[in-house]
């Protein structure tokens, strides 16, 4: 599965901080949770790179 493919699964995507000075990304998705612990700077980071994604997909012109 790639970036590309479209899936039917449903997923939960939880962000915030922990306890322990981190930036977690938690996804549940059916019974498989995966928490994604962070440093504030790298989640700056891939907020840069969601920002960035964001505007490309713009330009992008829908297939229809």
């Amino acid at each position: 599965m790639g970036i590309n493919t479209e899936s039917d699964i449903e997923a939960n995507l939880q962000i915030g901080p922990t306890d322990q000075g981190m930036v977690r990304l938690f996804i549940a998705a059916g019974e498989i949770e995966v928490p994604m612990d962070f440093s504030p700077e790298e989640a700056e980071e891939i907020a840069e790179e969601i920002r960035a994604a964001a505007d490309a997909a713009r330009k992008v012109k829908p297939r229809r």
